[in-house]
């Protein structure tokens, strides 16, 4: 049978919240709790919106709460020579066309329908170019673009089931490459957990709509894609995902409102199913409970009465 290795790969674009916090642990406890290793990636191509420190306090968090890890922390910008090979394959057969479209050209030009978050679905414009034409386009900036399969996309959800995606939805070709010279998320991530030897993904279910597209980029590059498990976020009482406007639910506000790393397990393992109260709880005892599909289906509702039940005492 072949091991279990999961990762873990927190975005030094800000500080981990509880809600990174959820996933995280769930991820480690499904490699853990059947002797597999976790990989630790910090996922930094996003350099604009890098903040400075973010990605050792992510590491410094991670082990406050005690998820370990076999391998890392693997850094991506320290990995370019990998995505460019990956482009460098693509191009060889033509998957990826030299783009010039900017986000409002994409505006004004698509009619499609697509999902809020995905923004509007890309019509095709700079399709017809291939892999050569770049040459000509010393002048412009241009990013990549792969070109998508217009089919229904099926995959098996290690937590979700069997799962269907109208690729309507999924915004057609999709960049790799950008034209500020860096991989964009879809390559990186495909080519890192490859690499990495990674056998399951375990994020959060906004990330549903990005499986079709890495499953599309594994076949390209001839390489096996892992398993998926897609769980619920953690929300607000008003039911949208964790924001500022909820309060200050960063690990470091926690750490410092006097939350100790077994309370914050326990009310993250309570929310998963595992535990019948909100008590403190380690790491050791949950490896013998944890159940992916003891996970409610629905998005987890932190309600400050949670956090009070963790011992967070508030700033004034």
């Amino acid at each position: 049978m072949t091991a279990v290795v999961t990762r873990l790969a927190p975005s030094p674009t800000g500080a981990q919240h509880l809600g990174n916090a959820r996933t995280y642990l769930i991820a480690w406890l499904a490699a853990r709790s059947r002797g597999g290793r976790v990989i630790l990636r910090i996922e930094d191509i996003d350099s604009p919106r890098i903040k400075a420190g973010a990605a050792e306090q992510a590491c410094d968090e991670l082990r406050w709460l005690g998820l370990d890890w076999d391998e890392g922390p693997y850094v991506q910008t320290q990995r370019l020579p990998l995505y460019e090979a990956a482009l460098a394959q693509l191009q060889r057969q033509e998957l990826v066309y030299p783009c010039t479209c900017t986000r409002s050209d994409i505006e004004r030009a698509a009619s499609a329908p697509h999902a809020e978050h995905e923004g509007p679905a890309y019509p095709g414009t700079c399709a017809g170019r291939r892999v050569a034409d770049a040459a000509a386009l010393t002048d412009r900036p241009f990013a990549w673009r792969f070109r998508s399969a217009p089919a229904l996309w099926n995959f098996n959800d290690l937590f979700m089931g069997p799962t269907a995606i109208d690729p309507t939805t999924l915004g057609g070709d999709f960049v790799v490459w950008k034209s500020a010279g860096t991989p964009a998320y879809q390559l990186a991530v495909v080519v890192d957990d490859a690499a990495n030897g990674v056998t399951e993904v375990i994020r959060g279910d906004d990330l549903v709509p990005s499986t079709p597209r890495q499953l599309q980029l594994y076949a390209a590059l001839g390489l096996e894609p892992p398993a998926f498990a897609h769980v619920p976020l953690v929300v607000g009482p008003d039911g949208r995902r964790l924001a500022k406007r909820h309060g200050d639910t960063r690990l470091s506000t926690l750490r410092q409102g006097g939350v100790t790393a077994p309370a914050l397990l326990g009310l993250l393992a309570w929310s998963c199913g595992w535990i019948a109260a909100i008590v403190p709880v380690t790491l050791d005892a949950l490896l013998s409970r944890f159940q992916l599909t003891a996970i409610p289906r629905e998005p987890f509702v932190l309600q400050p009465t949670h956090l009070d039940a963790i011992g967070w005492r508030r700033s004034p």
